[in-house]
């Protein structure tokens, strides 16, 4: 008897408003597809709402069911946001997409029909108007100088060519006129709105011209000391391929070109001069899932760029390709998936045949050491998350994910690699930035994965040389300080499906893509860190190409022990591997950091601060708060003898978690933009 009044509540409840009026499938596309995918695939950040699995758990079910769940749970931290019908209209949407039985549709409203016509009535619509308005007229890029690969080797101290600044990760700028003493002085020179949607970009500049990839695949130049808009590119892209709300995290720049990986498994080139189309590569298809979350950068004059959407089971899995900078061919492609036929003497996919063999994804783009023509990259983790769930256990090493691939730039081979957690099962990746480092003479990666575990190897030959725990972590029982072999808790090991275990840190880090910075004076890097801990169950995927999957249920809790500070910022002397300082504070880290040689590392968080840090001591002597969370990769550049400090803000997936973790911090749905700070004249 309660179930049944409660279903009836449930009816009665969710058909108060006409649901058919809305567009249900742009509503799931807005409000929904960032985390659970354009097609209801799901991802690291929700789970799948198609297949069989999803199907047999509400198939007993009416849809007004589902809707109530969203409507308590959904989005995360902000389910007021969507209207009660709205709710309706996603559950509908997606009962529909799963064939299974919703009520018959109620007629349109005759007053809401489409008169192909503008309608000034009503904010939403003026808005919309207003957004599909624009008359401005592109101009060109008078004096640009082609960036030659010498120069991505050793930039110019007042230009930031590539993602990290230099090929080798470091983010460290060689400018000074910003420094401890006028650090306070620090004031907007300029601003920017960009478009919504999830932002983690760096902007590049070269000779005064800033190039800036938005949200939505928007390419702008600007000049870099007024923020005045040169010329504009938008790439035409399916909706269906913009997944996690499509971060793009860098760009590359070389010759005359900007090459940009693009949401629907392209590779294009635009002229720096006037931002047209110069060629388009298809790596894969989109519909297959593959997409991009980083961009390229330039080694040995090759386009070097790996690729995401791997979770899936398909015949050919992640890669990595070398593409020609002049005409987009591809000149090789690398595979993140060992080859090895299964039950043969290299197989250590525990026996599973290639088309289900997932994951390796490359999250974060790599780093280029020019003396040892060696292009470094990191790839993720196994999919699905959970060994068992994978039909696999942790002593199946799964090669080559959570690994440094080191690769040569010409050819796509592998020179060496190192697997940092062979045989991965809780989503704890080491798949983030190499900094490439000369400490003693001798070059050196260093990586940081989910874990805090910051690892330090041969530049040269990829072995061993040390691992640091940057932070509590109950994961691994022992980590072998001799060759790094590490060897999980038991009841990890032994997780079958369905069983929950509990880890510190959890799935979001650790560390994640704020990437660390490091000081060259010092022989010290700058590493963000998220203090976090998770729980993780494993569950049954469907083995059937096409299908896969994360396979996990996670949970994200706050670490003992830290008194509700999230965030830290920690200064690792690369000598010793001892902490110099670190800063604790309630709110996440939530850009990467930049350094400069006037001794301040720069770094923004989730309660709408940027900061900068002396790097030696580790004391706060300047912070201003923005409009929105900082969210992306600081930069500095500088223009006719002014040194400017860039830094971007917005939301993106992240922001499922950090509402949940951080109620007490208010985060703005918007607010994507970029912020730039010169010292104040007076």
């Amino acid at each position: 008897m309660r179930t049944s009044l409660l279903i009836a509540n449930l009816t009665l409840l969710f058909f108060i408003e006409p649901v058919a009026a809305l567009d249900a499938q742009t509503l799931f596309s807005q409000q929904c597809s960032q985390c659970h995918g354009a097609t209801l695939g799901g991802s690291a950040h929700g789970t799948a709402l198609k297949g069989q699995i999803f199907q047999d758990t509400w198939a007993t079910q009416k849809w007004q069911a589902l809707a109530s769940l969203s409507s308590t749970t959904m989005p995360p931290g902000e389910p007021d946001r969507l209207s009660t019908a709205e709710h309706a209209a996603v559950a509908k949407f997606i009962f529909t997409s799963n064939g299974l039985p919703v009520d018959a549709e109620a007629q349109q409203d005759e007053s809401q029909e489409t008169t192909g016509s503008d309608s000034w009535d009503g904010a939403a619509g003026v808005a919309e108007i207003a957004r599909s308005r624009s008359n401005f007229k592109n101009s060109v890029v008078n004096g640009f100088k082609p960036v030659a690969q010498a120069e991505l080797n050793n930039p110019d101290a007042d230009d930031w060519l590539s993602w990290r600044r230099t090929l080798d990760g470091q983010a460290e700028s060689p400018l000074k006129q910003v420094n401890k003493g006028n650090v306070k002085n620090l004031g907007l020179a300029w601003a920017l709105a960009m478009q919504e949607g999830s932002a983690q970009i760096t902007p590049i500049v070269r000779g005064g011209v800033m190039f800036l990839v938005q949200p939505g695949l928007v390419v702008q130049a600007l000049k870099a000391d007024t923020g005045d808009l040169i010329w504009q590119y938008k790439y035409p892209f399916p909706a269906a391929s913009q997944t996690l709300g499509g971060p793009m995290r860098n760009f590359a720049l070389f010759k005359d070109s900007l090459y940009i990986s693009t949401y629907d498994a392209a590779l294009i080139a635009l002229d720096a001069t006037t931002g047209t189309l110069k060629w388009r590569a298809v790596k894969a298809d989109y519909r297959e899932g593959y997409t991009h979350s980083a961009g390229p950068i330039i080694g040995n004059g090759i386009v070097l760029s790996g690729i995401n959407g791997c979770e899936r089971y398909k015949a050919d899995g992640c890669f990595i390709t070398g593409h020609d900078a002049d005409t987009g061919e591809e000149l090789w492609r690398t595979s993140t998936i060992a080859a090895a036929a299964a039950g043969t003497k290299g197989d250590t996919w525990g026996g599973l045949p290639k088309e289900f063999r997932a994951g390796g994804d490359t999250w974060i783009a790599g780093s280029y050491d020019v003396a040892l023509d060696l292009f470094f990259i990191g790839t993720s983790q196994a999919k699905p998350w959970v060994a068992a769930s994978r039909g696999m256990n942790v002593e199946n090493s799964a090669l080559y994910t959570n690994s440094t691939l080191a690769i040569r730039p010409k050819t796509g081979e592998i020179v060496w690699y190192y697997q940092h957690i062979p045989g991965e099962t809780i989503d704890m990746e080491v798949g983030f930035e190499r900094v490439l480092a000369t400490i003693d003479d001798e070059r050196y990666v260093f990586t940081v994965g989910k874990d805090g575990v910051l690892w330090q190897l041969s530049a040269k030959d990829g072995q061993y040389v040390a691992h640091m725990e940057t932070m509590p972590q109950d994961i691994f029982e022992h980590i072998d300080p001799d060759n790094g072999r590490v060897t999980y808790r038991q009841d990890i090991r032994e997780a079958g499906i369905g069983d929950t275990f509990k880890v510190c840190p959890g799935i979001y880090g650790g560390h994640n893509w704020q990437s660390m910075a490091y000081v060259s004076q010092l022989e010290r890097l700058i590493l963000p860190l998220h203090q976090l801990c998770g729980e993780m169950t494993g569950r049954q995927v469907e083995r059937e190409v096409g299908e896969g999957g994360f396979g996990g249920d996670s949970k994200t809790l706050p670490m003992p022990g830290a008194d509700g500070q999230l965030g830290k910022l920690l200064a690792i002397n690369l000598q010793d591997r001892s902490v110099a300082w670190s800063h604790e504070q309630v709110a996440m880290f939530m850009t990467g950091v930049l350094t400069t040689a006037s001794g301040i590392a720069f770094v923004g968080d989730l309660d709408r601060y940027f900061k900068a840090f002396d790097v030696d001591s580790g004391e706060v002597i300047w912070q201003t708060r923005l409009a929105a969370p900082t969210h992306g990769y600081p930069i500095s550049y500088a223009v006719d003898g002014r040194q400017y400090i860039a830094v971007p803000t917005g939301m993106g997936v992240f922001r499922a978690m950090t509402a949940m973790m951080s109620p007490q911090i208010y985060q703005p749905a918007n607010g994507q933009a970029l912020y730039v700070f010169s010292l104040n004249d007076h």
